[in-house]
């Protein structure tokens, strides 16, 4: 009976160790996923000060940070926050595109996305966010407005902006691109 006491809290104990390491290691990546979206903003607004007005006027915005390969077909992914205004909440997010076309580079892209309202905002959270078809060609390195520029597009119920961080992506692809909630971070 003893023996069977003895493990019963030992399993109980490393059962709450592992509780509290996830937790830990949860606030960990969201915070370290806050920093980068942060400066994924304030990176935006040296590209484009105009879009700072923007986001602020938003009822709410999406931040992503990825990073790419491309040799023919090609792919990218990352983590962001889809920040509700009104709320003042934090949705923690995912990206991927996959694209295939002539094309060849890496880069690390920045995504920003800016709700017209709240019914569009709420959809992009809980439904996600698919987009298909495009070609593209970009240079950059941080703060090169005409990158910014460049990678700006209208969604229905918002503006797309991409900022092309550092590296290079030339060519001509058809990419999708699909956005969801992170379900293991909120």
């Amino acid at each position: 009976m003893q023996l069977l006491k003895r493990h019963f809290i030992g399993a109980t104990l490393l059962s709450m160790l592992s509780v509290g390491a996830f937790a830990q290691d949860k606030a960990a990546k969201q915070a370290e996923i806050k920093t980068k979206t942060n400066q994924a903003l304030q990176d935006f607004y040296k590209a484009d000060p105009k879009l700072k007005g923007e986001v602020a006027k938003a009822p709410g915005y999406a931040v992503f940070t990825t990073y790419g390969l491309s040799f023919g077909f090609g792919g990218a992914g990352g983590k962001g926050v889809a920040h509700d205004s009104k709320a003042n909440k934090d949705v923690y997010m995912s990206i991927a595109q996959a694209s295939a076309g002539f094309q060849i580079g890496a880069s690390d892209t920045l995504y920003l996305f800016v709700f017209n309202d709240t019914k569009a905002l709420n959809q992009f959270i809980e439904k996600g966010w698919d987009a298909s078809a495009g070609a593209a060609a970009g240079a950059g390195a941080a703060g090169s407005g005409a990158t910014a520029g460049a990678g700006a597009g209208a969604f229905t119920g918002g503006r797309q902006y991409a900022l092309t961080k550092k590296g290079l992506q030339a060519g001509a692809a058809v990419a999708g691109t699909k956005a969801w909630k992170d379900d293991d971070l909120n």
